[in-house]
């Protein structure tokens, strides 16, 4: 059975034009830095954000916790979001590789206000670790994106301190496309920046971690010590390249099905829909006035060749990308209010 995936946009497979790609890709030894397709995937993931470098890492949360290794020093304190996936989704990860403390700033939606977090950078005093980095996520794994302003407020804060700010832009392009400006005007509120060209991208691994020369060189010698220091690939590179400069161009239609599957679900009995909140492929909604069963839902829907996850928190995601068109959505909605009316 071909199924239809909602569970993430990481299950995307790459395109026919990603494989050929694939094949044909020059590669050589990149810990040697001797593949040039990796070269050319790390220069354009710079330029595309304004930075002076980049470098390519197996997967998100790699690149994150990188991020938090290369810019703190063991015992320095990280502030983030309270809802944050660096805090709630990495497995604990900071304290064993950075070994750093994290310490929350209440989210309203995912914005963090830059007046609490000037209250919480520490002051040098013999009781208190140093504020070592600030993190901000855009778009939010919450599937709405941060307002330009917010960043900006809370960049400049961190200036004032010398503090620098790390953005988990794992689905950064989904947050341009919805801002509708370059992905540049929004990594130009941060230091160092990760975004994942598996998610929703095509590309079947990889993230890349772009910041200022020095520290890609510092996070290049940290990232073998993590164990990411990879051989011939370009492989994979050749990939990203298109993940890059093909499929960033129309995520906005991914954006705008995840508005349609919300807008259709709302409309059915029983099923809550915060719309407002669809900014990016991502839509949150319960099914609690139904009163249907939440486990069966997602045994229903797989009987119909729909895989979905779990609740969490409350809430069921549907994730929109490459391979769910509009098509699919109507089918979809169709197998709900079929399983419902039963």
């Amino acid at each position: 059975m071909n199924f239809i995936d909602l569970r993430s946009d990481t299950v995307t497979n790459p395109t026919d034009k990603m494989r050929e790609a694939m094949f044909k890709a020059e590669v050589g030894d990149d810990v040697y830095g001797d593949d040039p397709t990796m070269k050319a995937l790390e220069e354009y993931a710079a330029k595309i954000c304004d930075k002076e470098a980049a470098l390519f890492v197996p997967s998100g949360t790699f690149g994150n916790q990188l991020a938090l290794f290369t810019h703190c020093n063991r015992g320095n304190e990280v502030l983030l979001g309270e809802d944050c996936h660096i805090l709630m989704h990495e497995v604990g990860a900071s304290s064993v590789i950075a070994g750093v403390q994290l310490r929350t700033i209440k989210s309203h939606k995912g914005e963090m206000d830059s007046k609490e977090i000037e209250l919480k950078i520490r002051e040098e005093n013999i009781h208190f670790p140093e504020t070592g980095l600030i993190c901000m996520e855009n778009a939010h794994s919450n599937g709405r994106v941060l307002s330009l302003e917010n960043m900006s407020k809370i960049y400049n804060i961190a200036k004032e301190h010398n503090i620098p700010v790390h953005l988990d832009g794992a689905r950064l392009f989904n947050a341009a496309a919805y801002l509708n400006v370059e992905s540049k005007e929004i990594t130009k509120y941060c230091d160092s920046v990760m975004f994942c060209v598996s998610k929703g991208l095509c590309a079947p691994i990889g993230s890349l971690l772009v910041g200022n020369k020095d520290f890609i060189n510092k996070a290049r010698k940290k990232r073998k010590l993590m164990g990411g220091g990879l051989r011939q690939c370009g492989i994979l590179a050749a990939a990203g390249i298109i993940a890059l400069k093909d499929m960033t161009k129309r995520v906005k239609e991914d954006n705008e099905n995840a508005k349609l599957l919300g807008k259709e679900l709302s409309k059915i009995p029983g099923i809550k829909v915060n719309l407002e909140d669809i900014h990016i492929n991502m839509v949150f909604f319960n099914i609690d006035e139904t009163g249907y069963d939440k486990l069966k839902f997602v045994e229903e829907l797989y009987k119909k060749g729909i895989k979905i996850n779990a609740e969490e928190d409350g809430f069921i995601r549907f994730v929109t990308h490459y391979w769910i068109s509009k098509k699919h959505i109507l089918y979809i909605i169709e197998s709900i209010k079929e399983i419902l009316s039963k």
